[in-house]
């Protein structure tokens, strides 16, 4: 009889952990994802807003959110977020929490559409990032970096697109240019060598992201159609 109820007891505690285990994992699913929706929601606002610029853009009577016309479309290096040039009027571009958007960029192979941010430590956490070259869209070969969360996030299913598939790349401009997949690998982390590359007087692009086990990297060519 006692050892049934040694017994009952090491069973009701293992049970109450195996809830509360289980309380745990739901509680923690649902923060994310709420916190993924709320990152959806966030970037098909920005997207939104963009297009509508665009939109107006190619009437001819484009503002960005805040009224002001003065729009940059410069490499990542260059950009200056809300600051006085030297002419003394206000760069004030489209910002996505905070930060300057670029562009965007669509693959529908993916199901894929985020802003393009200028990369640095914290964008790369909100969005993807363009990294390097002479700016979207412009001659030459343009970098743009994603993290590869393994959850469907930026990046994530780079993986699965193949040779011939398509990218879509528009800036603020509203040049929208069409992308052809040339090339994908996995190179090492330390490699950059692929952002120097001549393009001989094309327009490329090169996505770049970690692998899933993240000892190396997974870069992908694309040239204009």
């Amino acid at each position: 009889m006692l050892k049934n109820s040694k017994y009952n007891k090491v069973l009701t505690v293992i049970l109450v952990i195996v809830i509360l285990g289980i309380i745990a994992l739901l509680v923690y699913m649902g923060i994310d994802y709420y916190k993924k929706s709320q990152e959806t929601s966030e970037s098909d606002e920005i997207l939104g807003k963009l297009d509508e610029y665009l939109n107006e853009e190619s009437s001819g009577t484009g503002v960005l959110p805040g009224g002001n016309t003065n729009i940059i479309n410069v490499p990542v290096n260059d950009v200056v977020q809300n600051t006085t040039t030297g002419s003394g009027s206000t760069t004030n571009q489209l910002t996505y929490k905070g930060y300057a958007v670029n562009g965007k960029i669509e693959i529908p192979k993916i199901d894929l559409e985020y802003p393009i941010l200028e990369a640095t430590v914290d964008t790369i956490q909100v969005a993807v990032g363009f990294i390097y070259g002479p700016g979207l869209n412009e001659v030459g070969n343009n970098v743009i970096i994603g993290h590869n969360f393994r959850d469907g996030r930026f990046f994530s299913n780079n993986d699965k697109l193949s040779k011939g598939d398509k990218i879509y790349i528009t800036d603020l401009s509203n040049r929208r240019v069409e992308y052809k997949i040339t090339k994908k690998y996995i190179t090492d982390a330390n490699d950059f060598s692929y952002a120097v590359r001549d393009t001989n007087g094309k327009r490329e692009i090169s996505l770049s992201t970690c692998t899933d086990d993240v000892s190396g990297r997974l870069v992908i060519w694309a040239e204009e159609v």
